[in-house]
């Protein structure tokens, strides 16, 4: 429960206490029905002038005497703690917002989810557990309290947008996740995106197949299709049970610690034009070179020993992660 749940809680539950006492009250000591109880209580706390329901004794007013005290203090007392809350609710949103806000300037080389729903949450839980800067972007303000709540960078807006867009630092990020609900928001954003950024990588979910070329042309650098790719992924898993074990556990790090990166070698590296041979990557390092994706966008698969390596191009590698951060220091020319 939150702390303005528990708060407004606490003022309902005396502002009835104050009802029920002077309710009571008043049946016993004047005999008055019911509502003819309720309503003088009503009338007492909030002061507004009207006549005694029924003539009062003596005792009676000095009941009433009690009555307007406690019941005007209490009508107070409520009045004031709504408006502390009201009071603290815009404040707490409105620097909330600048702290957000100054913390996506910071951001550097950052990706940028639109929506939070089952794929856009899992994506931004996958870079979020690799430990890349990120904003996530949704409409729905559950999904952006959710998101807040999991220790992520979220906002409450409209990605299709483009002021959205340039809100969260797009021409600063370095990739795009389109997982909003439908296909035509998807290519909204995607198109925006491209304007905005033009080397931005832009990856897409697709719900309907015919809109997957049309995504591509748009500018998506990949696109993912849920339902047909977990058709896929299912057949694999009964067809060949262990291929499809092998690359769950290297792409989800179960089972064992090795996970599968990709590392750049900088030009000013001392491994540019060298051979795998030369660069004994597996025996000093203990990561396996899978393949090279070369600066052209070809990519090498299982490199032999003399494949040279040139500044630019990419090594899919993998293995444990601290030989994986060494190789990429390596890589990048920085000495471990």
């Amino acid at each position: 429960m939150s702390r303005v749940t528990r708060r407004l809680g606490y003022v309902g539950l005396v502002i009835l206490c104050t009802l029920l006492v002077g309710t009571v009250g008043y049946i016993v000591i004047e005999d008055y029905p019911p509502f003819d109880a309720f309503y003088m209580t009503l009338i007492t706390m909030t002061t507004v002038g009207y006549r005694e329901v029924h003539d009062l004794s003596t005792q009676g007013r000095v009941f009433n005497s009690v009555m307007i005290f406690f019941g005007v203090t209490t009508m107070f007392f409520a009045i004031g703690m709504m408006t502390q809350t009201i009071i603290e609710l815009e404040l707490a949103e409105f620097f909330g917002k600048r702290r957000v806000k100054r913390m996506i300037d910071k951001l550097e080389n950052h990706y940028i989810v639109c929506g939070f729903g089952r794929v856009g949450r899992n994506a931004s839980l996958e870079l979020n557990q690799s430990g890349a800067p990120f904003v996530v972007i949704d409409k729905n303000p559950e999904r952006v309290e959710s998101a807040i709540r999991a220790g992520m960078l979220a906002v409450q807006a409209d990605s299709t947008r483009d002021q959205t867009l340039r809100d969260v630092g797009i021409a600063r990020a370095r990739g795009l996740v389109a997982a909003l609900a439908t296909d035509a928001d998807n290519l909204f954003v995607i198109l925006s995106a491209r304007n905005l950024n033009p080397m931005l990588n832009v990856a897409a979910r697709v719900d309907e197949e015919e809109a997957e070329e049309k995504l591509r042309r748009a500018g998506a650098d990949v696109v993912f299709a849920p339902y047909s790719n977990a058709g896929h992924q299912l057949a694999q898993a009964l067809l060949r049970p262990h291929v499809f074990r092998f690359l769950d556990f290297t792409s989800r790090s179960i089972g064992l610690d090795v996970a599968i990166e990709q590392v750049r070698v900088a030009e000013q590296s001392e491994f540019a034009s060298k051979t795998l041979k030369q660069m004994q990557i597996r025996r000093d390092v203990g990561v396996i070179v899978l393949a090279i994706r070369r600066a052209d966008g070809s990519m090498l698969f299982n490199p032999p020993a003399e494949a040279e390596i040139n500044g630019g191009d990419f090594l899919i590698v993998m293995g444990e992660p601290p030989g994986l951060r060494r190789l990429e220091l390596l890589m990048a020319g920085v000495q471990s």
